[in-house]
């Protein structure tokens, strides 16, 4: 992290509170602890870093007092003992009467854990799964409200809100739905696993959203996309966010076959199909 940087993001330890099984494939874990009264964000899709333990340690080994080379010396730890670092988007926040952030909600995507799943669990699935009160964590967040990882920015103009979300961007999807004012045109749709996975959302705005399940052989991503007939709209903003490849392909159809101007298209890729998160992480 650069200067400026440090002054904006900071390292807080954490505690699990509590966890709540959301569905076959999410599980939300509730965090607290002192440190989280200098948490801050102002945005529905707020990217943080986790750090979690390794099996058999009781606390993610990262070095808190390194200041701006806080990475270089988590990276000089040994692969086996360091933390296990992984991409988050924020669900929810709580503060009390001051304003002071006392807890905060982080979904997990439980891949490979069920039993007989032919996909390899991963560090961060295994320990949401098995997460209690009192876990420790560490995380790499916002101390300033607005800062450069909230991407959900759409113009003051917009007359339409446009959102696709695989379940690894339904914590920062739902957020955002629920953010959106009462008169708010949206049309979204949210991909999960199971009929399970699908989420009550209280909404003001006026928002269709359809629910694509893979488990059920629901059309995905480009292909449900594409059928739909949106609103009529002379102004839509988009926001997309999941596997890369899908992510791509949506913003491709939405410029050239939709004609929506990219520059109202917000695209995260949160991850990449065969990729794991250090692998992608090289490449970047």
């Amino acid at each position: 992290m650069t200067t400026a940087a440090a002054a904006t993001y900071r390292i807080f330890a954490l505690q699990v509170v509590r966890t709540r099984r959301l569905g076959p494939s999410l599980v939300r874990v509730t965090f607290a602890g002192p440190d989280l009264h200098g948490f801050a964000s102002d945005g529905c899709d707020q990217s943080l870093s986790l750090f979690l333990p390794r099996p058999g340690q009781e606390e993610p080994v990262l070095p808190m007092e390194y200041g701006d080379a806080w990475r270089q010396a988590w990276l000089d730890i040994p692969e086996d003992v360091r933390a296990v670092m992984r991409s988050y988007t924020l669900r929810t926040l709580r503060r009390d009467a001051q304003g002071l952030t006392t807890e905060i909600d982080i979904d997990f995507v439980l891949h490979g854990t069920e039993p007989g799943s032919a996909t390899p669990a991963g560090p961060a699935s295994q320990w949401a799964s098995r997460a209690r009160a009192g876990d420790r964590a560490v995380l790499l967040g916002p101390a300033v409200a607005d800062n450069g990882a909230i991407r959900f920015r759409p113009p003051a103009d917009a007359d339409l809100v446009v959102i696709w979300a695989d379940e690894t961007a339904l914590p920062a999807a739902s957020a955002i739905l629920e953010s959106l004012p009462a008169g708010t045109r949206a049309r979204a749709w949210l991909e999960v696993e199971h009929t399970e996975d699908i989420q009550d959302l209280v909404i003001a705005a006026d928002a269709d959203i359809t629910w694509l399940v893979r488990n059920d052989s629901s059309p995905m991503a480009v292909d449900a996309v594409r059928a739909a007939q949106l609103p009529p709209a002379e102004r839509p903003y988009v926001w997309i966010a999941g596997e890369s490849g899908q992510v791509k392909e949506l913003r491709r159809h939405l410029v050239r076959e939709r004609e929506i101007d990219r520059r109202r298209i917000t695209f995260v890729g949160y991850w990449r199909r065969g990729l794991t998160e250090e692998q992608l992480r090289e490449q970047e």
